[in-house]
C-alpha cells in the first residue's frame, strides 16, 4: 500500500507508531540543521520532519522538493515542539525515515491556496489544481453530502429513481436546444434534454407514482453566475395528488437538507405569497425577505382607482406623468451624503436598468427634507412620511414611470442597498412559495401567447373555461420555492387530459399538425388512463452554492464553464475534421 494513514488523521494518540503517508508537497520551510514538509492529501496536511542529525542524505533529498510533488513517506509519529492549535493534526509530526519522490511536479500557474493568486479563467485551465485546493474540494464534498440526503428523503417517501433519456426530440418552448445529429439518420437530429418534463409525466401514466432523478439538463442560452449551459435538476413528479400535496412533500424535502447539511430547523410552514403581491410590494417574482424595504406606492391603482394620490397635481411632471409613483424606505439611511444619493441615481441609470432617476426624502433633525421641495409642501412630506411608516433617520427613495419597468428598477435597487447596508446575510434563510402565476405571457411584438412556465402546465381549476376566450386572466396551478432572492425550483400541476392539451397548443398558436408532430406521443398516451399529477423540479447547483454561502455555482461543479460557455481546460466547443462531418452530412458554412 501507498499509505497506511491519510494526512488528516494523525492525533497525539498516535505517537510512536510508525506509518507511511503519500500525498503532494504544500510547502517546505528549513529551519538549521533541520527541513519541515507539510504533505497534503484529501483529508488534510501533516507536517514531515527531516533532521541532518539523524539521516543528512535524506534531508537533502527532503531539500529538493519543489510545491506540488507527489511523495511517498515513511517514519515515526512525534509530538511536535511547536504545535498548531489551527490544524487537526497540528500536535504531531511525522519525523521521516524513508522518502520516495513519485512524481515531480512544474511550478503550478497559482498557489494551491484557499486564498489563491489565481483568476478565474486561469483556475478554470487549471481546473484540475483548483480542485486540490481545500475550500473547492469541499464544496464537491458540500454537493455529494446534499445528494445523498435528497435520495434518502425522497426514497423514504416511496418516490423510485428513474433515469431518462439523453438524446431526445428538440421541441419549441423554453430556451434553445442543444441539437446532436444523427450518422445514422442523416439530416435529423437529437436535442439534449431542457428537462425530463415529458418523460415524467409518460412515468405517470405508466403508474410510477412517485418518480424522482438527480439528472443533467442542458439550455443554449446566455450564461451568469447561477447558470450553466449543463446543469442539474432534482427532478420529481408525482401522480393522485393537488397542488397542497405537492408544496408539502417537497416543503419537507427543503427542511430536511436544511437540518441534515446545516443543523437548521424550520419548525413552521413556509412563507406563502402570490405572485401578484410579489410584484406589487417587491418589483419581482423571487422577493429576498431577510430584509425590509418593502414597497409603498404614493399613487392610487389606476384601474382601480383605489387609494389615495399623494404626488400629482402639484407640478413635478415626472411624478404627474407617471403610471406609478413607488417607493421604499431605507431606515437610518438619513444620514447619508450626496456622494453617496448620487451613486444610487448612477446606479439606478445603468442600461440593464435603465431608470431615469430617484427622488429622495431624508428625516433629520431639522425635518424633512426632499429634492422636490419645490414642488411640495413639508405638510404633504409629512404625509408621505406617514404613509411610508418613515421616522427620523429615514431615507426615502421614490420612483416613477411606467408600472413594470418602475418596479423592477426599484427592485434593482433595493437589492442594492441591501447589499450596502449588509442585510443580505448569506446564513440567514427566508424561504417561501410563490404561486398563482399568470399561466401565459403575451407576447407584444408578435402578438403570440407564450407559456410562462411550459405548455403542459395546468391552469387552476377555476379558470379552466377561460383558457381560450380570456387567456390573459387564467391563472397557473404552479409554485415556486424562492430562499433569499434565488429561485430554487419550481413545477405545477400538469394538464393529464387531451382536449385540455389540445386546447393548450391552440392558444400557443400551434397548428394540429405541429402538435401532432411535436407531442403527439404524449397526446396519444393521455388516452390510456393518465392520472392527475404534477411535480417540480429544483436546481440542485444552485441549492448547493446557497448552502455553500456562495452565489457562483461555478465553485460547486467539478469541471465548469466559463461566461461564453467555454471549458477552456479541454478547449471546447472545438471544430471536428471533414471526416466525421462528411459522415454525419453536415456543411459547415463560413
Amino acid at each position: 500500500m501507498y499509505r497506511t494513514h491519510t494526512c488528516g488523521e494523525l492525533r497525539l494518540a498516535d505517537a510512536s507508531k510508525t506509518v507511511t503517508l503519500a500525498g503532494w508537497v504544500q510547502r517546505t520551510r528549513d529551519l538549521g540543521g533541520m527541513t519541515f514538509v507539510d504533505l497534503r492529501d484529501r483529508y488534510g496536511i501533516t507536517q514531515l520532519t527531516f533532521n541532518t542529525d539523524s539521516d543528512a542524505s535524506l534531508r537533502e533529498t527532503a531539500r529538493t522538493l519543489g510545491r506540488e510533488f507527489v511523495v511517498q513517506v515513511t517514519g515515526k509519529v512525534i509530538e511536535r515542539q511547536s504545535k498548531n492549535a489551527n490544524m487537526p493534526t497540528g500536535e504531531v509530526e511525522i519525523f521521516c525515515s524513508d522518502l520516495k519522490v513519485l512524481n515531480g511536479a512544474k511550478t503550478p500557474p497559482f498557489t494551491i491556496e484557499e486564498e489563491t493568486d489565481g483568476g478565474d479563467e486561469l483556475r478554470m485551465k487549471y481546473r484540475y489544481l483548483d480542485l486540490r485546493r481545500n475550500n473547492v474540494r469541499k464544496g464537491l464534498e458540500l454537493r455529494h453530502r446534499m445528494a445523498i440526503e435528497v435520495r434518502n428523503y425522497l426514497s423514504a417517501q416511496n418516490f423510485i429513481e428513474v433515469e431518462t433519456p439523453v438524446l431526445i426530440k428538440s421541441t419549441p418552448e423554453g430556451a434553445r436546444d442543444f441539437v446532436v445529429p444523427s450518422r445514422m439518420n442523416q439530416g435529423e437530429f437529437y436535442a439534449l434534454p431542457q428537462s425530463p418534463q415529458t418523460f415524467k409525466q409518460l412515468l405517470m401514466v405508466a403508474g410510477i407514482d412517485r418518480y424522482f432523478q438527480i439528472v443533467k439538463c442542458f439550455r443554449d442560452e446566455d450564461l451568469r453566475a447561477d447558470r450553466q449551459p449543463e446543469f442539474t435538476q432534482i427532478d420529481c413528479e408525482m401522480a393522485f395528488v393537488e397542488r397542497e400535496d405537492i408544496l408539502q412533500a417537497f416543503e419537507g424535502m427543503a427542511k430536511h437538507l436544511f437540518k441534515a447539511i446545516l443543523g437548521k430547523e424550520f419548525n413552521g410552514p413556509f412563507l406563502r405569497m402570490s405572485y401578484d403581491d410579489a410584484m406589487r410590494d417587491y418589483g419581482c417574482d423571487k422577493p429576498d425577505l431577510r430584509f425590509g424595504m418593502k414597497f409603498v406606492s404614493l399613487t392610487p391603482a389606476l384601474s382601480s382607482g383605489e387609494g389615495v394620490d399623494l404626488v400629482r397635481g402639484k407640478g413635478f411632471k415626472v411624478f404627474d406623468d407617471a403610471e406609478v409613483v413607488v417607493g421604499i424606505n431605507a431606515e437610518g439611511c438619513a444620514g447619508w451624503s450626496r456622494k453617496q444619493t448620487d451613486a444610487l441615481i448612477e446606479f439606478v441609470k445603468r442600461p440593464q436598468i435603465g431608470a431615469t432617476g430617484i427622488v429622495f426624502v431624508k428625516w433629520t433633525e431639522e425635518g424633512l427634507k426632499s429634492t422636490v421641495d419645490k414642488f411640495y409642501t413639508p405638510e404633504v412630506l409629512q404625509q408621505w412620511a406617514t404613509h411610508f411608516g418613515m421616522k427620523q433617520g429615514d431615507l426615502l427613495c421614490i420612483m416613477a414611470g411606467g408600472a413594470e419597468k418602475t418596479r423592477k428598477a426599484l427592485n434593482e435597487l433595493r437589492l442594492h442597498m441591501g447589499d450596502a447596508l449588509g442585510l443580505r446575510d448569506p446564513w440567514t434563510f427566508k424561504p417561501l412559495w410563490v404561486v398563482d402565476f399568470p399561466l401565459l405571457e403575451k407576447d407584444e411584438e408578435s402578438g403570440r401567447w407564450h407559456a410562462m412556465h411550459h405548455p403542459f402546465t395546468s391552469p387552476i381549476p377555476e379558470h379552466a373555461h377561460l383558457l381560450e376566450s380570456d387567456p390573459g386572466a387564467v391563472k397557473a396551478n404552479a409554485y415556486d420555492l424562492v430562499i433569499n432572492g434565488t429561485e430554487i425550483g419550481g413545477g405545477s400541476i400538469r394538464i393529464h387530459d387531451r382536449s385540455m392539451q389540445e386546447a393548450m397548443f391552440r392558444v400557443l398558436g400551434f397548428t394540429d399538425e405541429d402538435a401532432r408532430y411535436k407531442f403527439g406521443f404524449l397526446l396519444d398516451a393521455f388516452e390510456y388512463g393518465a392520472p392527475p399529477h404534477g411535480g417540480a423540479a429544483f436546481g440542485f447547483d444552485r441549492w448547493v452554492s446557497l448552502f455553500g454561502g456562495r452565489s457562483d455555482i461555478r465553485e460547486f461543479i467539478a469541471f465548469p464553464k466559463n461566461n461564453a460557455g467555454r471549458d477552456v481546460m479541454i478547449d471546447a466547443p472545438s471544430r471536428i475534421d471533414d471526416i466525421q462531418l462528411k459522415e454525419l452530412g453536415i456543411v459547415v458554412k463560413g
